[in-house]
């Protein structure tokens, strides 16, 4: 075992420093920074930012990112629209530094702020535009190389690649993981998916039917767990790429997902060899030479991240490798609990509905006082009110709405949770005063009751 590591890890370093032509990052940046644009201004005309960020009294931020609270109202309007010009930017390659940046941080304030509409694909997209900060993305086919601001580089490490070919197969990893539970395998939760899915008359019949749920039940398993194999060898690629596109064009028609299926399929350029992205895409592109790093030393303008940017990425992502683990090592059942779920890459697995009343008593004079949610919340943020966070956090806001009225209270919780259409049952004991506990992430919260299935 010591002497397969003694020759395979320096076998992999070395591979991983040989420098191969940049064409596939430079196509990907062009590629993601269209859909970048697309997501911020779609979130406008689309009326989701009014709807979530706008015409509301509060969010459900991510918890401890309460001061992001600041920033609901109109504003949000300019705010993904400096979002969409950041996107504009990084497709053009225009101050690309400045731009990615930009989107970056807009983004992850956006994403924490509010878990009404919250997706995992949201959270990919922010992953990914953390890795590009870092990237030189813009040494080709960039307003920065052509203004002068940049030096134009035709290579790049192979380890680059590797990045991106990594993260998304964490994706379909953990996605496989995830669907390998009863609901999904039986196709209980596809027929509820797809009731409600962008479908056409004609085919309605044909959806709705159990063959068709426990079929595609399996072949998303299929796919999510034979994808990345597929695309990584050259005999299979197109098999792959062909599999993508008719799997994510499928629920990008269907299911209205927004940009993420083709954000998934900009990653299949990291499969396919530079020379081949160069030749379709970058016909006046100079042919590269494969070099080792030696060889790079020796050219002066190419550049190379610095150590603290490696040990920053690689630690980045082993977290992103342990963190969808977290909660095999919680108490209870994911499915039940939500505790770890969020991510996870456990993405589009349940239908979860439910109903809740808080309870408040005055802790001096044990009278009992009702909280209007109906006028504190939208129709919206009332049905996701399901999840123990969430639950938690809204017992937060009613006990500091009576504190600043002078009034000590302890606040309680009758809430039933129904998972993919079976009874509702309840779900937080209702002795416990959910306004005088903490919230831990990576423990079990043990005022959530025992699954009842």
């Amino acid at each position: 075992m010591n002497v397969a590591l003694a020759i395979f890890l320096p076998l992999m370093k070395s591979k991983a420093l040989q420098y191969i032509d940049n064409s596939p990052l430079v196509l990907f940046r062009i590629l993601l920074g269209f859909l970048l644009a697309c997501e911020a201004f779609g979130a406008l005309l689309t009326g989701w930012v009014r709807e979530n960020m706008v015409d509301v009294k509060m969010t459900f931020s991510h918890i401890h990112m309460d001061f992001l609270q600041l920033l609901v109202g109109p504003q949000m309007y300019v705010y993904f629209a400096l979002m969409g010009l950041a996107g504009v930017g990084v497709m053009l390659g225009y101050r690309y530094r400045l731009s990615i940046l930009v989107y970056t941080i807009l983004w992850a304030g956006a994403y924490f702020m509010q878990k009404t509409s919250y997706n995992n694909h949201y959270y990919m997209l922010l992953i990914i535009c953390i890795y590009m900060c870092f990237l030189p993305a813009n040494r080709y086919a960039s307003l920065d190389v052509r203004s002068g601001r940049v030096k134009e580089e035709n290579v790049m490490p192979q380890y680059y690649s590797w990045i991106f070919i990594f993260q998304v197969s964490l994706l379909y990893l953990y996605g496989t993981l995830a669907k390998l539970y009863p609901d999904w395998l039986d196709g209980t939760f596809v027929s509820i998916m797809y009731a409600n899915a962008n479908i056409p008359t004609v085919l309605q019949e044909l959806f709705s039917g159990k063959v068709f749920s426990i079929a595609i039940s399996y072949l998303g398993i299929v796919f999510d767990g034979l994808v990345i194999f597929l695309l990584f060898f050259k005999r299979t690629r197109t098999l792959g790429v062909i599999a993508s596109l008719v799997f994510h064009l499928f629920n990008s028609f269907t299911l209205q997902i927004g940009i993420f299926p083709y954000f998934a399929l900009c990653f299949a350029v990291f499969f396919y060899s530079p020379e081949q992205i160069r030749a379709r895409f970058f016909k006046r592109k100079p042919k590269v030479e494969v070099v080792d790093d030696e060889t790079v030393n020796d050219r002066s303008t190419v550049f190379k991240l610095s150590q603290a940017s490696v040990v920053f990425l690689m630690l980045f992502m082993f977290v992103q490798l342990i963190l969808p683990l977290r909660h095999y090592f919680i108490k209870g059942d994911v499915l039940w609990t939500e505790e770890g779920h969020r991510l996870s890459w456990r993405m589009m697995l349940r239908s979860r509905s439910g109903y809740i009343d808080y309870i408040i008593v005055d802790k001096k004079t044990k009278e009992q006082h009702s909280y209007p949610l109906d006028e504190v919340l939208s129709r919206k943020q009332l049905n996701r009110l399901t999840s123990p966070d969430m639950i938690w956090q809204m017992a937060q806001v009613i006990k500091s709405d009576f504190a600043s009225r002078g009034i000590d209270v302890s606040v309680y919780a009758e809430s039933y949770i129904s998972i993919n259409g079976r009874e509702f049952s309840q779900f937080v004991d209702p002795k416990v005063d959910l306004g005088a506990i903490k919230w831990d992430y990576f423990k079990h919260c043990e005022w959530i009751l025992e699954r009842p299935f």
